[in-house]
């Protein structure tokens, strides 16, 4: 039973238009934003990696069959007032308008390391790393000589670090696994490391409400619950709504 007349609660896309203004107390502006059914919008946008482990349980509990999603068509950052591709392989790097010629072949060797890395071999570690629990992504860019663009894009479009705190204060197998989970994602639909539901996160949980009735189950939207009923045990043996 959920209160709201759309399903996810507060991860929901809400359509059409006017449900939005109406969700935040507004009143929609009339023809300006066209039809209101063409719109779904996100009250938390978020994209899902592609080898995550959510989409993992997508495919493992068998919902992806009602859903339908598109590949993000590519992963960028802003510098220097210009956009630019977040390098998806050691080819992109060396063709890369972000970096030098020189750190173009620093990063391409940081990133074919990377690849090869395995925190279980320390036969992989090579000279980058002597401690895997201590040593720092500090340590490593320095032993790299990446310099400090470079840095921020790797931790920020790639690895996701919302601050630099990570480059002192976690172990560089951290940065390491966020930077494998991009690189591996890229391989599965695309140039991004992203998908996207065609219609909203909010597809996710109607996506589960369908399987739930395929074995039985019953989803009721716009349905408070206004009581809580026990038996004469104690125990909870309904609810009562309206």
């Amino acid at each position: 039973m959920d209160r709201n007349d759309y399903y996810g609660g507060e991860s929901a896309s809400i359509t059409p238009l006017d449900s939005l203004f109406k969700k935040f107390g507004k009143e929609l502006p009339e023809n300006k934003f066209g039809r209101g059914r063409d719109w779904n919008v996100d009250l938390i946008p978020k994209f899902l990696i592609c080898d995550g482990q959510l989409v993992k349980l997508l495919i493992h509990t068998g919902v992806t069959k009602y859903l339908d999603f598109k590949g993000v068509e590519g992963s960028y950052v802003y510098k220097g007032a210009k956009v630019h591709k977040v390098p998806a392989d050691d080819k992109e790097a060396l063709s890369s308008s972000l970096m030098g010629l020189f750190e173009k072949r620093r990063f391409r060797s940081f990133l074919l390391w990377v690849l090869d890395f395995n925190a279980n071999d320390p036969n992989t570690y090579s000279k980058y790393i002597k401690d895997i629990e201590n040593d720092t992504m500090e340590s490593v860019y320095k032993a790299f000589n990446l310099d400090k663009n470079t840095q921020d894009f790797i931790g920020h479009a790639i690895c996701l670090y919302l601050n630099d705190d990570y480059k002192t204060t976690a172990p560089a197998k951290e940065a390491i696994a966020r930077m494998v989970l991009y690189f591996e994602s890229l391989s599965h639909y695309g140039k991004s490391p992203y998908i996207y539901p065609m219609y909203g996160l909010g597809e996710l949980p109607q996506g589960f409400a369908r399987l739930s009735a395929v074995f039985g189950g019953t989803y009721m939207l716009n349905k408070s619950v206004d009581e809580i009923i026990y038996d004469d045990n104690g125990a909870v043996k309904g609810v009562r709504s309206g």
